[in-house]
């Protein structure tokens, strides 16, 4: 337990990692002149980054064990890319640093679902792996109000410094507190990534997987903070407390998410039901941005609560994929989720841009909330079409 604990630590990070650009909108904006496409780009640089390692990752994860995977790679990359982001001195800095913070985080998540596969039983697949999410969205928590304060108390690059201190510490840490998995007989039972693919089952899930993350991940990764500051002048400490409240909901849907498969018995309906809600939510905002921030808040919180059934979209695909494909299975469905945040968080830049009126912030993100519709309004469609796995019937 000692190595799910530090493991958890890491996952801290790399939910925190993900979503602190948000808060930083203001000063680094008058620091080093970034601009809302450029804060669209770094966010999307960490997802981007961070799908692309899955594939090394999952290799790796089925040859050499989580330890070592998990280890090197986010002392390496994490460490170097927060020590990276502090020093920074213009935006294509602040993107490579966001880049290789990415793919530090890559196995952060992979390695105790590896061991969660290997280890638990299967039908709890998707209550462990929510809980843990749940444990690491204390990151997302932390990006939040508290490090607005530590920012205001500290300044932004001192505080970074003192966060790269401590991931170089969790990183040795996991090199001596988590222990792999036996190693599995292989043999006669080779494959790699396209023998996933070949897995029909999971054709309808991958949209869903791809899209399903994506407005709860952009918003609070990166468009909360811009929409709150021009649409209701919002400073520092105000965005940090509105997107504590997203913080807490994707932690809370997280934990609650994940035992329903087994409570209802299906993580097909699970799922369905929740993106259906996120879907109405971002219509709603389509048609019409209030004119009070609380009911901007209570829409983002909504999104988060009912967009973070990752878990529960993890265990469904899953359940399709052999033991011996297991590290492979996680990591391409972890690619699609996050590829699929990050692909299309570089693409709402871009879109926000050429919606832009001036005098009047509504249209461009009525155009970015009209986006995730159309996003999530495909994944629903082809995930309807998706073989169910019942917990109950999961070998």
């Amino acid at each position: 337990m000692a190595g799910i604990f530090i493991l958890s630590l890491a996952y801290v990070f790399s939910q925190f990692s993900r979503a602190f650009l948000a808060v930083l909108t203001p000063v680094l904006g008058n620091d080093l002149g970034m601009d809302l496409t450029g804060f669209a780009y770094a966010s999307g640089a960490w997802f981007i980054a961070f799908a692309l390692f899955q594939f090394p990752v999952g290799i790796l994860l089925d040859s050499i064990g989580p330890r070592r995977t998990a280890g090197y790679i986010f002392t390496l990359f994490s460490g170097g890319g927060v020590f990276l982001f502090a020093a920074a001195t213009n935006p294509t800095m602040i993107i490579i640093a966001m880049a290789l913070i990415g793919i530090g985080c890559s196995p952060a998540l992979m390695a105790p679902f590896y061991i969660f596969v290997r280890e638990f039983d299967a039908a709890k697949f998707a209550t462990l792996s929510g809980t843990f999410i749940a444990v690491g969205t204390l990151g997302n928590i932390g990006s939040s109000e508290p490090l607005a304060a530590a920012v205001e108390a500290f300044g932004w690059r001192k505080t970074s410094y003192m966060v790269g201190v401590l991931v170089i510490l969790i990183g040795l840490g996991i090199m001596t507190m988590v222990r792999d998995p036996e190693r599995l007989d292989n043999s006669g039972q080779k494959g790699g990534f396209l023998d996933v693919l070949k897995i029909r089952q999971l054709w309808p899930i991958f949209p869903m997987v791809l899209a399903g993350y994506v407005a709860a991940a952009s918003l609070r990764g990166s468009w909360a903070g811009p929409m709150f500051a021009d649409l209701y002048n919002f400073n520092t400490l105000e965005i940090g407390r509105a997107t504590l409240y997203m913080a807490i909901a994707l932690a809370l849907g997280t934990l609650v998410y994940g035992p329903l498969d087994r409570v209802f018995n299906s993580r097909k309906i699970v799922v369905l039901t929740g993106n259906i809600i996120v879907l109405i939510a971002c219509l709603i905002l389509v048609f019409h941005i209030p004119e009070e921030p609380v009911w901007a808040t209570v829409a983002i919180v909504t999104i988060g609560f009912f967009g973070s059934s990752y878990a529960v979209q993890m265990a469904h695909g899953k359940s399709f994929v052999p033991i011996h494909l297991a590290g492979r299975g996680v990591t391409l469905l972890n690619f699609c989720s996050i590829g699929g945040a990050g692909l299309f968080q570089w693409i709402s830049g871009p879109i926000v841009a050429a919606n832009a009126v001036e005098g009047n912030p509504e249209p461009q993100y009525q155009a970015l909330f009209a986006f995730y519709a159309i996003l999530i309004g495909v994944a629903i469609v082809s995930y309807a079409f998706a073989k169910d796995a019942k917990p109950n019937q999961t070998t």
